[in-house]
């Protein structure tokens, strides 16, 4: 994971909350808003998307949801301006457990 997006807890499971941070391209160019552009699916295929605004802390910005499905996330970012930092095209995506314990 790049030192400018963390996501925590990972592995992430599906119904619980999840805190992405980030501090990349938009924090550099001083955006005084970020928000987290979200959603669910696999491929291109995203749906339930959502942008929340995500709150300044020490660490740059954070946002917390809850993911309620074992579809892929992928997210990525803007700010008020409608800069995007996309990960050069390819957004980030992690993969959702069911919570399920295998042997």
């Amino acid at each position: 994971m790049s030192n400018n997006i963390e996501v925590k807890p990972t592995p992430i499971t599906a119904g619980e909350k999840v805190i992405i941070s980030y501090k990349g391209l938009l924090t550099e160019a001083g955006a005084k808003e970020v928000y987290l552009h979200a959603g669910v699916g696999f491929n291109d295929n995203w749906r339930d998307i959502t942008n929340i605004q995500m709150k300044r802390s020490n660490e740059g910005w954070q946002a917390e949801l809850k993911i309620n499905t074992t579809d892929r996330f992928n997210f990525c970012f803007k700010d008020s301006a409608n800069n995007w930092d996309n990960n050069q095209g390819s957004n980030w995506s992690f993969e959702v457990h069911d919570g399920g314990h295998y042997n």
